[in-house]
Formats: C-alpha cells, sequence, structure tokens
C-alpha cells in the first residue's frame, strides 16, 4: 500500500540496505511465513529460519564491521525485525533477542571482549538476555543472582526465569548484583556467561500462549564460575548499561509489534474485501470501513514515529528514552487491537486454529509484556511531565 510505502522511503535508506530489505522480505514470504503455522502448533524451535537467515548472514547487520559484521543502520534492523515478524514472530523475537543481548556488549565492552564475543554471533550465533527473575521483572533492583569475585573468577549463584533462546544460545548476557556492594541499585552488574559453562543448567521450558516456537526457559547458575574478564564495564555498571541497552531495545520490540499488527491489518482487509454479507462486500459497510480507516491511520502514525526514532539514534542523540518508551507502547497496543479486530472482521473463521490471524491475536500479547510492561511505559512517559519543585 502506497501510504506505508511512502512512510519506509521517508527513512532514505542506501542502496544496499534496500537491497537487503527486499531480499529478506522474499525470505520471508518463500520460507519463513510458510512455516509458522507448523511450528506455532508444534512449538517447535524453528532452527530452519535460523540456518536461512544464517545463510544471507543477517545477524552481522548489528555487529560493526570491525567486528565481522557489515553494520547497516538502525532503522534498516527495524525494518528487518517488522519483516520478519510479519510473517513469524516467534522468528523475530529469536533474532531481535540477539541483537538485545549483544548490544551492550557492542556499546559498553571492551575491545578484547568484543573481538571474542561479536564474530561468533556474526556468523550465526545466539544470544540470551538474562534479566528477570521471580522477585524481579521490570523492578530489575529487585533481582537477587549474585556475583562474588573470587580471584581471577566471578562466582554466579541465582536464577533467571523468561529467558528467550536461553537453551539455545551461545552468549548469554546475564545480571546481577555484585556481593561487595550494598547499595541494591548500585550493585547490579553484568557479565557474559558462555554456553557450557560448568554451573549453568537450563531448568523448566515455559508452554506459552503465543511465541509457541520461541524457547524461553529457565537459567539456573550454582556456583558458575565466570572468567572475570567477561565482565561489562566495571562491577556497579549494570544499572547504566540496562537503561542504555533498553533505548535500542524497546524501538526493536515496537518493530516486532508493527510486523504483527501490518500482518493482521493485510488479512483483515483482504478477507473483507471477498467476504460477503447480505449479499455485499463486508468492506463496503460503513462501520467496516470506519474501523479500517482507524486501523490505518494509527499504523501510519506509529511507523512514522518509529523511524522519528531511529533517526534520533543514528544522529547520535543518547537520551531517547521517553521517545522509546511511547514507540512501544503505542505499537504494542496497536498490535493486540488490530489482532483482535482481525479476529472479529474474520467472524467464526478468526476463531479457528490454522488462521492467522489467530495466532497473530496469541502472538500480539507478549509485545505489551516484554522489555517492560505498558503499564512501566505510561509510568516513565507520564513522569516525564511532572514540573520538579523546590529542587525535588
Amino acid at each position: 500500500m502506497k501510504v506505508f510505502d511512502r512512510i519506509r522511503d521517508s527513512q532514505q535508506l542506501r542502496d544496499d540496505e534496500r537491497m537487503f530489505v527486499d531480499v529478506v522480505r522474499d525470505l520471508v514470504r518463500d520460507k519463513i511465513a510458510p512455516r509458522a503455522e507448523g511450528y506455532d502448533r508444534d512449538e517447535a524451535f524453528p532452527w530452519d529460519n535460523v540456518r536461512d537467515m544464517n545463510a544471507l548472514g543477517l545477524n552481522a547487520v548489528f555487529i560493526p564491521a570491525d567486528y565481522g559484521g557489515v553494520e547497516l543502520s538502525y532503522g534498516c534492523y527495524l525494518m528487518l525485525v517488522e519483516e520478519i515478524s510479519k510473517g513469524c514472530a516467534s522468528t523475530g523475537v529469536i533474532w531481535a533477542t540477539n541483537f538485545h543481548g549483544i548490544k551492550p556488549v557492542i556499546d559498553f565492552g571492551t575491545d578484547e571482549q568484543k573481538r571474542r564475543f561479536l564474530p561468533p554471533i556474526a556468523d550465526g550465533g545466539l544470544v540470551s538476555l538474562a534479566i528477570t527473575e521471580e522477585t524481579g521483572g521490570s523492578d530489575a533492583t529487585q533481582m537477587r543472582t549474585s556475583f562474588r569475585p573470587d580471584g581471577d573468577e566471578i562466582v554466579v549463584n541465582g536464577t533467571k526465569i523468561f529467558i528467550t533462546n536461553g537453551d539455545v544460545a551461545d552468549l548469554h548476557l546475564l545480571f546481577g548484583k555484585w556481593k561487595e556492594i550494598e547499595d541494591p541499585r548500585r550493585a547490579i552488574s553484568a557479565v557474559v556467561v558462555e554456553k557450557g559453562t560448568p554451573g549453568l543448567r537450563v531448568g523448566r521450558k515455559e508452554e506459552k500462549l503465543g511465541h509457541r516456537a520461541s524457547s524461553t526457559v529457565e537459567l539456573v547458575f550454582e556456583d558458575c564460575r565466570v572468567p572475570r574478564r567477561n565482565l561489562i564495564g566495571a562491577p556497579g555498571d549494570g544499572l547504566s548499561i540496562l537503561f542504555g541497552a533498553l533505548n535500542t531495545s524497546r524501538p526493536s520490540v515496537a518493530a516486532q509489534a508493527l510486523g504483527i499488527a501490518r500482518a493482521a491489518f493485510d488479512d483483515g482487509v483482504a478477507y473483507i474485501n471477498q467476504r460477503q454479507a447480505f449479499g455485499r462486500r463486508v468492506i463496503d459497510f460503513q462501520g467496516i470501513q470506519f474501523m479500517v480507516a482507524d486501523m490505518a491511520a494509527r499504523l501510519a502514525m506509529t511507523e512514522a514515529w518509529m523511524f522519528h526514532v531511529a533517526r534520533l539514534l543514528e544522529s547520535g542523540v543518547s537520551d531517547v528514552a521517553i521517545e522509546a518508551s511511547i514507540l512501544k507502547l503505542s505499537a504494542s497496543d496497536l498490535a493486540m487491537e488490530i489482532a483482535s479486530n482481525a479476529v472479529q472482521l474474520h467472524g467464526g473463521y478468526g476463531y479457528i486454529k490454522g488462521v492467522r490471524v489467530e495466532r497473530l491475536f496469541r502472538d500480539a500479547k507478549l509485545t505489551q509484556i516484554w522489555e517492560g510492561t505498558n503499564q512501566i511505559q505510561r509510568v516513565h512517559i507520564g513522569r516525564a511531565f511532572v514540573e520538579r519543585k523546590n529542587g525535588r
């Protein structure tokens, strides 16, 4: 549709980036999308999709060229997340999690750490981001995983839950609290834990409402010894690393949500253009046209805001926390609304397994939860407009 194409054109991708987006779009159409229903039904990790994406060098797009990547623009990365998620939201979340987990190493790691950790990911490795615990989800300060320094090693104890890619990842970016720092906020630190490290084991695997092809597991650390050289930054730098990472991961979640929303919108509109009721196409009823108009308007505005945030980040603006929260909130609420509307437009068929909008409806919900619930996003946004008085 021209309206959405023009928004994308405003991002002004390089010629090589446009070609790459086209190649990925073809892969999604020809292979990833046709497999999505089966992977979802069987709760099977989409290894074929991962292999096909690796054959294109897809992980390399967010890795700097000095470390084996091709480093396309952030706006191009968001387009790719959206395209992949349109075809298979589970595959979209797997690939986006690679970015979420490795981006803090790119931004805050030493050159030595980057030379060890980034090339394997550029070559197609998988990453997990291990933050959430039973005592701390959106409030990361409540985490209890401990980091105890012991000579050249860090001894890790604790349990993480809801970890995407946790059972398949080659690297885990793990957040915990440094034992020698008492303040619960200042104690948060980050380390990279490599696959196969003694003391790390995979616990429970979750059965989920949506994103059923994406693995979500518990990670258990029992006297797990990690080389101290795997510490990102200094002890106590974890909270600033985490907040900095959210500026780029929340727009990534928004791109995933927009992919789900656009797929649901396209399916819903296609169906009502051919479905008839009372001797007329469903699309010919004015009430239905108003519903479509509202969805199209919000899709267009949210997509435009996503590329606005991308341009801010690409221009070097670092303080985009509120813009990122606005984007994540808007896109994920929209995905849930459009997916619900698409089910409604399909009538009884929308409620049946095997019809794509049913799966999209289930997949949309996660986007309102992960990388900070939408309630937390509203708190962040609202507080930004509170006028401070008397220095408080």
